[in-house]
């Protein structure tokens, strides 16, 4: 991993539009190799209901090739960039809807669907205050380092997705902190139930209505949205009132704030997996 970090070093000191320009033909790179992803990006896409009709469908697909190789170069300056030039790229208008949230003093969870650029949300939120986030460490267990270095910047904490993990979240949250979860990742068998995701049958997590009702947390929608060229993100914040947020509320609430931006979507994600002992 010696080399993969400091490539990643390395591209933290490129312009952001060079590692998007860059990312964007990573992206159509992949889907022109793998047939595998190639179908599952389309077949989500037009199951999804969000194209009105066929030529929204190919704009709205083109521009989601490009935008899911963005979300891999940008990694080297998210992770590894200087916190005052990663501050330059992010605006936000709705901090207040968090300062809300704070002085109802039960905790905030945050919701990053895979939309737009998820990671830097997290970064924004960790230079405020304490900020735990749930993360499933990846396969191949020589990246983990790597990945928890580049996410543990500021005040955020990491937890695993495991049952140890899950407890940082809940102790987090009794101290009247924040944290950060996926709410559209696929759960492990036990950690979910089957509910209509974009009209199709997805296996949700029941994680965030647990919490919800354990410790009466405000729970806010987070979007980063890429902005075009390079010039940065904008990130969006709403509360979310359902409550309780049961799986159906959760994808309700996931399904809205993707209509506003399908193209950041990663709809190459594979959501509709079934986890291995989970019964449709």
């Amino acid at each position: 991993m010696p080399i993969l970090l400091a490539v990643l070093r390395w591209g933290a000191r490129m312009p952001l539009a060079a590692l998007h320009f860059f990312g964007a033909g990573f992206g159509w790179l992949v889907y022109g190799l793998s047939p595998t992803y190639r179908r599952r990006c389309r077949e989500n896409l037009q199951a999804s209901g969000v194209c009105a009709d066929a030529q929204t469908f190919r704009r709205t697909l083109h521009a989601a090739v490009g935008e899911t190789g963005k979300g891999i170069t940008e990694l080297s300056k998210i992770w590894f960039g200087r916190d005052e030039e990663i501050t330059r790229l992010v605006s936000c208008a709705d901090w207040h809807v968090v300062e809300a949230a704070q002085r109802a003093g039960k905790g905030i969870i945050f919701l990053t669907p895979h939309l737009g650029c998820f990671e830097i949300s997290a970064w924004y939120g960790a230079q405020r205050m304490p900020l735990t986030v749930l993360y499933r460490p990846p396969k191949r267990a020589g990246l983990e380092p790597l990945m928890k270095e580049g996410r543990a910047r500021g005040r955020a904490r990491l937890a695993p997705a495991t049952l140890a993990g899950v407890r940082q979240l809940y102790k987090a949250l009794r101290r009247g902190e924040a944290i950060g979860i996926l709410p559209d990742q696929a759960p492990g068998v036990g950690e979910g139930v089957w509910a209509d995701f974009f009209g199709r049958p997805a296996y949700t997590m029941t994680l965030v209505s647990r919490l919800q009702e354990t410790s009466g947390a405000a729970v806010v929608m987070a979007f980063a949205e890429r902005l075009p060229q390079g010039r940065g993100y904008v990130l969006h914040l709403s509360s979310v009132t359902d409550h309780p947020l049961d799986p159906v509320a959760l994808n309700r609430a996931v399904e809205a704030v993707v209509r506003t931006c399908p193209a950041q979507y990663l709809w190459g994600y594979n959501r509709y997996k079934v986890p291995a002992g989970a019964k449709e």
